[in-house]
């Protein structure tokens, strides 16, 4: 990252993505995340009609990929309004066909029934969450019986990190597991079948739970 994108991270605020700074974070954000959410997605079984929300939605991008996997209704939430607008205006088509939803709300208390969807994924935003103990039984509430979650992040505890990376833990306060708490995270939110993997040569990690 260098000096223009750094400051734009600062101003746009990657907890909640705010102003015309925010706007061009996740555009970038849209390309940077493009790989590990690539390597994350499949490891998400998908038939084809499935029901699908995207947590922390950020610039769009996932639920753009997510539209070509499965013909079932999309659901993106993120507690930002920024995140909502560019979620929607990067997926015109899509909202307007009425195949997804874009929703400004926050993990901690979804608008969603209990086991309202087949598939959740996070990508890149668990790190932001206020109460994961209690945030991850909320998304296990609203996940349907026999359905799957991901966690997707391109670091990880579990591994040793670049000097700028422990910088940017400790800016943004960001909650970084190792790979057995992420498994206890989920076990103890009420997930079963939990799978840790993670990419030889990288520090990514997908933590898988079912229900």
């Amino acid at each position: 990252m260098n000096e223009k994108e750094k400051s734009i991270t600062e101003q746009g605020n990657p907890a909640k993505p705010t102003g015309k700074a925010g706007e061009q974070m996740l555009n970038r954000m849209n390309v940077s995340h493009y790989d590990v959410t690539g390597w994350a997605m499949d490891f998400m079984v998908l038939s084809g009609n499935e029901t699908v929300l995207d947590i922390g939605c950020g610039g769009g991008e996932t639920l753009r990929r997510l539209s070509q996997k499965t013909t079932g209704h999309l659901t993106g939430l993120d507690y930002s309004p920024v995140s909502v607008r560019m979620t929607s205006e990067h997926n015109t088509e899509i909202v307007e066909s009425g195949r997804l939803d874009v929703i400004e709300a926050s993990v901690e208390d979804m608008p969603f029934a209990d086991g309202s969807f087949d598939r959740i994924i996070t990508v890149e935003s668990f790190y932001f969450w206020k109460n994961p103990p209690e945030n991850l039984k909320e998304v296990n509430r609203v996940l349907a019986d026999g359905g799957m979650f991901l966690i997707v992040a391109d670091i990880h505890g579990g591994v040793r990190l670049s000097d700028k990376e422990i910088e940017n833990i400790k800016k943004y306060n960001l909650y970084n597991p190792a790979p057995e708490e992420f498994r206890k995270l989920l076990e103890d939110a009420g997930f079963s079948n939990v799978r840790i993997h993670t990419e030889t040569g990288k520090n990514w990690i997908c933590a898988e739970g079912r229900k």
